[in-house]
């Protein structure tokens, strides 16, 4: 089912004009070209399978920029299965046209209207449907979050990423190791897959980019590594905003997908044992990212990509004013922009 429905491999694509404007070696990661636009479908496959061997016939998900509802609602269809879709009110005005593709794949999507109403407050109403019909409902969660053992078995279904990275760039340069894999995180799906198979590896630089939404300092931003603390939510013990007394902080980014206010476990023992360098990105800068690569490569990334995209500018910006040799770099491109193009042009000019 990866090769012939999801299209794996995905290309490792060598950028040579984004790399000569940064003087690395960039190859990206096209996860934008797998079905349904972004790499959630790597996981709804496989937790369909798992679904299917536990002889549940009803299937939710929950959704932030609509992607993960997209490929939930693929299989589903494929299958033949029965598919309920939370996904935040403000999410899907923002991201309609993957509400549309949701609907018209024979989903059902229910809004969020508690809360901020964007994807944390979609998993709340996952979470509580999910406890409510323990019989014949699976939930497919779709990020590296919530409760055991979902970050670990979501992070194994995704870790195809870094396993081709490797078989791909080793044929083509020779080495399986690049000096840096790239990633956006928000809860963190996309970069669990593609960190897994480098984790070992010390020589690796692992750089996971977060959303700072419209600046660290002004109470809009989704950092969680720099303003979150301990403390659980949505069933595991990991890194989220919360104030004083444990109330949870709504996050903002631009970006659906990476409007969350924490991080998965994985994600956050990496931080705090600094095997993974965490950045983090404004609306703005990944905006410019994003049109960057559009009139560099003539590839229109996924808002949540072009926080990577906006990593790998800040980070090579300061490695260029010091490097002695041409560092090669992976960047994982989660998903393609067709569902942003809305917000693209608002900042078009």
């Amino acid at each position: 089912m990866l090769h012939d429905f999801a299209g794996r491999p995905t290309p490792l694509y060598f950028a040579e004009r984004l790399s000569n404007q940064y003087n690395a070696n960039i190859y990206l990661k096209r996860e934008d070209l797998c079905h349904t636009g972004a790499h959630k479908i790597n996981n709804t496959i496989g937790q369909l399978l798992l679904a299917q061997r536990m002889g549940k016939k009803r299937i939710i998900a929950e959704t932030g920029a609509g992607q993960h509802g997209v490929a939930t609602a693929t299989v589903c269809a494929l299958k033949g299965l029965d598919c309920i879709v939370y996904m935040g009110e403000k999410d899907m005005q923002r991201q309609a046209p993957n509400v549309a593709r949701m609907k018209m794949l024979g989903a059902k999507v229910i809004p969020a209207i508690s809360g901020s109403k964007t994807l944390k407050d979609a998993t709340n109403e996952a979470i509580r449907d999910w406890i409510n019909h323990p019989d014949d409902t699976h939930y497919i969660i779709g990020s590296v979050v919530g409760p055991h053992p979902y970050p670990d078995m979501v992070a194994r279904f995704q870790s195809v990423i870094s396993k081709e990275i490797k078989e791909q760039l080793k044929e083509k340069t020779g080495t399986a190791f690049p000096d840096y894999v790239i990633a956006c995180v928000g809860g963190g799906s996309n970069a669990a897959g593609a960190f897994y198979h480098f984790l070992d590896e010390e020589n690796v630089k692992l750089i996971a980019v977060e959303a700072a939404g419209e600046g660290l300092k002004t109470g809009k931003s989704a950092a969680t590594t720099v303003l979150g603390k301990p403390g659980i939510l949505h069933g595991s013990k990991s890194l989220l905003m919360q104030t004083a007394d444990g109330q949870v902080v709504e996050p903002h980014s631009i970006s659906a997908g990476l409007d969350y206010p924490g991080i998965g476990p994985l994600h956050a023992h990496l931080f705090t044992n600094g095997r993974a360098n965490f950045l983090n990105a404004t609306d703005r800068e990944a905006l410019n990212a994003a049109f960057e690569l559009a009139k560099l490569e003539g590839i229109i990334p996924a808002l949540e990509s072009a926080h990577a995209l906006a990593g790998l500018k800040k980070l090579f910006t300061e490695i260029n004013e010091h490097a002695k040799k041409r560092e090669t770099v992976v960047v994982c491109l989660s998903g393609r922009g067709d569902k942003d193009l809305e917000t693209y042009m608002q900042h078009i000019s």
